[in-house]
């Protein structure tokens, strides 16, 4: 499915709406350069999953925890480069803990994404705030933002 916003609070208002068909265990595997919305998008997620606290990118701590209706797990893989630096994030631990893992920059560790992962793959549209978000592998029909 395709979605399109035209601002921040746009893309947070698609998270919250996607966090309504998550029920844990969920990997999201975000696909996008920078500046795309990837957090903004996970802090819309946060929110619709009942998160209260703020949610930034985890650029240097790799992995941001957050509880709400269903524990999130914030990945950052910009900087993983390599098996041993995947290892290292705890990356497979995770994806048995029945949370919601959001990855950030997931190009970098395609292979070792699991195979039912929601891939969301965002791009820039024609004006500067626009963005296109291709959602593949969760069935959200019917959903209205």
């Amino acid at each position: 499915m395709t979605y399109t916003t035209h601002s921040p609070e746009e893309t947070e208002k698609l998270g919250e709406a996607i966090a309504q068909w998550l029920s844990g265990g969920e990997v999201l595997a975000l696909f996008g350069g920078m500046g795309m919305g990837k957090t903004a998008l996970t802090r819309g997620l946060a929110r619709g999953l009942g998160v209260e606290a703020g949610v930034s990118s985890p650029t240097f701590a790799l992995v941001h925890e957050y509880h709400g209706r269903l524990p999130i797990y914030h990945f950052d893989m910009f900087r993983v480069d390599g098996w041993d630096d995947l290892y290292s994030t705890g990356f497979f631990d995770y994806l048995e803990c029945g949370g919601v893992l959001v990855i950030e920059w997931s190009e970098n560790i395609e292979n070792a994404l699991p195979e039912n992962a929601v891939r969301i793959a965002i791009s820039r549209g024609a004006a500067e705030d626009e963005r296109v978000f291709q959602i593949d592998g969760l069935n959200m029909e019917g959903m209205i933002l």
